[in-house]
């Protein structure tokens, strides 16, 4: 009977390596979808080039990477949108979530419970971003601030709980000892 467990290990491993590997294509194809929208599907725009090399560099397959492009110029069906929302966390921190959505009504509210269960608020646009700066495509503190282990670990919380979120790509926030 030795050995008899052995398909069951590789099941589970093959099933958490494919989870992963879904949620980072899901993520390259709704971007590809927005820069082909933007770019109205010309493959030689700069940044749908940039966004399909990403997603070639990630093993990502010709036909999803096609689909998504398609998608972008209305031939798939709904159209997605880059969402950007601003939130305080616990001990006043800043944070910036950016993502890209099918769907703002259902994103919106989705977050907003999110930050409101976790020990945070919602900002108004403009609220949070006076304390970043963009570079290199990244948004960058100007005043990193420091939080207490307690703020903290209640922080790391919130941004693992926004970051499970299938339509957030990116979070920011003006911590420095994270």
């Amino acid at each position: 009977m030795s050995g008899h467990n052995k398909w069951s290990k590789i099941k589970n491993k093959k099933g958490a390596e494919d989870a992963k590997k879904s949620k980072v294509f899901a993520m390259l194809a709704k971007k590809i979808t927005v820069e082909s929208r933007l770019a109205k599907g010309d493959k030689n725009s700069p940044s749908l080039r940039k966004a399909i090399e990403k997603a070639r560099e990630a093993n990502m397959p010709n036909d999803k990477i096609d689909g998504a492009v398609a998608k972008g110029t209305g031939a798939g069906g709904a159209e997605m949108t880059e969402v950007r929302y601003e939130a305080y966390g616990p001990g006043g921190t800043a944070i910036i979530i950016e993502g890209i959505t099918d769907n703002k009504n259902r994103m919106t509210p989705e977050i907003k419970h999110i930050i409101s269960d976790n020990g945070g608020t919602m900002g108004a646009e403009g609220s949070v971003i006076w304390a970043f700066e963009k570079a290199d495509g990244e948004w960058v503190a100007k005043m990193p601030m420091e939080l207490s282990d307690s703020d903290k670990t209640a922080l790391e919380n919130l941004l693992e709980k926004i970051d499970n979120h299938e339509d957030v790509e990116n979070i920011y926030t003006n911590i420095s000892n994270l």
